[in-house]
């Protein structure tokens, strides 16, 4: 099993989380914000999580403030802005950073698994999507104008 499931992750209610505890055949990890012009993502993000993940996919959200300041808020008003907006209930995660100096561990990991174009290691904006195999070994990026719903394809083959 790869490294990447066994990074900590914090829950935005504080629980320390591993990928793996979410014991998935599939994780998509998204950077998600706020006040975003992609922020409608959220919606179907939340379709996928209901539609999927009672055959295994996991639809986690990492809040990041990196761009553009568009996830102001602390993680209460995070998490009750994307209840009471889109109704997800798939898991949130505390605010992180994805890139720079202070980028979380599980960014670091992810970018170097699925570089971006021409070998980028950096998140460009935000909802970049990582799709992750059940055992961590397979790292797919998409890119934010890709729609959660485009993701079908690649995530009913990992869930297979």
């Amino acid at each position: 099993m790869s490294q990447l499931l066994d990074i900590p992750c914090t829950t935005i209610k504080g629980e320390e989380k591993r990928l793996k505890d979410f014991s998935a055949k599939a994780y998509l990890v998204v950077n998600t914000a706020s006040k975003c012009g992609f922020t409608p993502q959220y919606k179907g993000l939340e379709n996928l999580w209901q539609k999927y993940k009672d055959q295994g996919l996991v639809v986690l959200g990492f809040p990041c403030n990196q761009f553009g300041k568009q996830e102001p808020g602390n993680e209460g008003q995070i998490s009750e802005f994307c209840e009471l907006n889109f109704g997800v209930s798939f898991p949130l995660f505390k605010k992180v950073d994805v890139n720079g100096p202070e980028a979380h561990p599980l960014y670091v990991a992810l970018k170097k698994q699925a570089p971006g174009l021409l070998g980028s290691q950096g998140v460009k904006w935000n909802f970049t999507k990582f799709l992750v195999s059940a055992d961590g070994a397979e790292v797919q990026r998409f890119a934010p104008v890709a729609k959660p719903e485009d993701l079908e394809g690649e995530i009913q083959a990992l869930l297979k």
